[in-house]
């Protein structure tokens, strides 16, 4: 069969790309020809625009636009690399359709061929962003005789606003089969008389750990070390780094820019880098839902903090499926004692059994 994914496409973002590339790979490993559909909107690509000018109060003029780029360079100049890194990954790893549209019009207009399309994974319904408001991220271009699912789809909040729901409920409607990675996510579309929806796990639990293992590098750290894997520069994460740190000797090694503590930092390397660093670490602490994922399949040690509210809902969902609540932590006053080890042993048997309802639901749907 002919199928084409859709995703949050090639946004530098390393659980991003691995989960783009889980899905593409389950997919062709079960005899399918698959492509993700090159979909670049200008809100996901003016990230990396050299020449952005995101301060409208230095587009008033050439002289204050200058300045504005002048003052930007350093720091852009850069982020190119990290950018090449990940296109490095995107151009080996993940095939996608020549053909770039930038908007729910041009798919309509010239759709890219396939018995059936797939939506997901990660936030693209997450109304927060603006791709949870984007109709391409829920096949709207897709016609109605074609078959259409989504997979592991993430609204990644508890609630939807007023006023995105009739617009939800509309386009989420049309999907043929319908699965979400969080409880929450039911529960969204219960609210909005949608009931036929599966739970599914993440795409990069598609994917056994002998296969992650073949996109890691050499081992990149001789010394026993944390990983850390912080969007938020949260202060009770580096308390309980440095705590650990001290107790256990350990070198503190990250992938994120403002991790100003860390003794080894790769900010600008892309996903295979990732993986391996994560793959050999003693101890991961992260608020990231993939470096939870990850953490798991490579049966690490770790524990994972809150985000703002808005946007926690898929770690607190995780790990309370897989009911490992311990290792979420909350405020300052749980990492004083914190000393929760899991048990893989019992952790694997839950796992196995989410991952082949997973599997399950994605080949059922496809052969219907």
């Amino acid at each position: 069969m002919k199928i084409k994914t859709i995703t949050c496409h090639e946004v530098y973002n390393h659980g991003a790309s691995l989960q783009e590339y889980a899905l593409l790979t389950f997919l062709e490993n079960q005899g399918h020809e698959t492509e993700t559909i090159h979909y670049k909107p200008d809100y996901l690509s003016e990230h990396f625009n050299f020449w952005r000018i995101s301060n409208p109060r230095y587009k008033k003029n050439i002289i204050l636009k200058s300045i504005y780029l002048i003052l930007k360079f350093p720091f852009r100049y850069k982020m190119l690399k990290r950018k090449r890194s990940f296109d490095a990954f995107s151009a080996k790893y993940i095939r996608s359709t020549e053909k770039l549209y930038k908007s729910n019009d041009d798919l309509k207009l010239d759709l890219p061929e396939a018995d059936a399309y797939i939506c997901g994974s990660d936030q693209i319904w997450n109304s927060f962003f603006p791709n949870g408001k984007d109709p391409s991220f829920y096949l709207d271009f897709v016609p109605d005789n074609k078959l259409k699912i989504s997979y592991a789809a993430s609204f990644a909040i508890d609630k939807l606003e007023d006023d995105i729901k009739n617009f939800v409920k509309e386009k989420v409607s049309r999907l043929n089969y319908v699965s979400v990675r969080e409880s929450s996510g039911k529960t969204i579309l219960s609210d909005l008389d949608i009931s036929d929806v599966t739970h599914v796990l993440d795409p990069v639990f598609l994917l056994e750990e002998s296969k992650w293992s073949t996109l890691c590098l050499a081992p990149i750290i001789k010394e026993d070390y944390i990983f850390v894997y912080d969007f938020d520069s949260n202060p009770i994460i580096k308390s309980f780094v440095i705590k650990q740190k001290e107790k256990h000797n350990y070198k503190v090694v990250s992938v994120n820019s403002n991790v100003k503590y860390a003794d080894y930092n790769f900010y600008l390397d892309g996903p295979s880098t990732f993986l391996t660093l994560l793959s050999n670490a003693k101890f991961v602490v992260s608020n990231s839902f993939h470096a939870v994922a990850f953490s798991c399949i490579f049966k690490k040690q770790f524990t994972v903090f809150n985000r703002s509210e808005k946007i926690n809902t898929r770690m607190r969902d995780f790990v309370s499926l897989l009911e490992i609540e311990q290792v979420l932590i909350t405020s300052k006053s749980d990492i004083e004692n914190y000393s929760y080890i899991i048990d893989y042993n019992a952790f694997d048997k839950r796992l196995t059994t989410l991952i082949k309802k997973s599997k399950d639901y994605l080949i059922m749907a496809l052969k219907n």
